[in-house]
């Protein structure tokens, strides 16, 4: 299957790409990934995309585009992929269609996944990391650490990242709704859009999303 995954942050579009992918057999292909390979493979996309974020500019899509298009034609993606991240915007969609449509191939579903943007908030700005180690993550109301403030793995600091106050993220929000979501229109034109609820337990979110996509 080819797919594209779409939602808002806090969405856990991450964590589901990750089961999906799996139990579909099917690369995830993500855009920091593609950014991050490319920039340590010294490719000649990677040195554009580095040059323009050293720069502190944004990465222009025709580069995002022609990363994502060689990811894409690897043989671990002759199957399918599930794309996390792109396309971003309607331009990047329409770009992406004519590279598949130049390999005679099309996607199969568009996996929007729905969360109201108060949990979003909820969800993002309630996480709490670990000042020694980012990958001990904590939340304010669905994983409490033992002590408040406290890593229950370390004993580390816990804090609120700049990128998860709830001004920061209301912010991202407005971008997504302007950028990124006017792609499920784009989308569910061509029929392709599947729309499924995020919240509850991340098990439930990948069988209800499996359950979906095989219709």
């Amino acid at each position: 299957m080819r797919i594209v995954l779409v939602g808002p942050p806090g969405a856990g579009k991450g964590t589901q790409a990750a089961f999906l992918a799996k139990n579909l057999s099917i690369p995830h292909i993500s855009t920091g990934d593609l950014f991050r390979a490319n920039i340590s493979q010294g490719t000649e996309l990677g040195k554009k995309a580095k040059s323009y974020m050293d720069a502190g500019q944004l990465v222009p899509d025709e580069v995002t585009i022609g990363m994502a298009k060689d990811r894409m034609e690897q043989p671990d993606a002759v199957n399918g992929f599930l794309l996390d991240g792109f396309p971003r915007n309607v331009s990047q969609a329409e770009a992406l269609d004519v590279a598949l449509k130049a390999d005679d191939v099309t996607l199969d579903a568009v996996l929007d996944l729905e969360v109201p943007e108060d949990e979003v908030v909820k969800r993002i700005a309630g996480r709490r990391i670990c000042r020694n180690d980012s990958a001990h993550v904590f939340h304010v109301e669905y994983k409490q650490p033992k002590a408040e403030g406290v890593c229950d793995t370390c004993g580390g600091e816990l804090y609120q990242r700049d990128d998860d106050k709830e001004e920061t993220v209301r912010k991202r929000l407005e971008v997504y709704h302007t950028q990124t979501e006017p792609i499920i229109d784009y989308y569910r034109e061509q029929g392709l859009v599947v729309t499924i609820s995020a919240l509850g337990k991340v098990e439930d979110v990948t069988t209800r999303a499996m359950e979906a996509l095989k219709r």
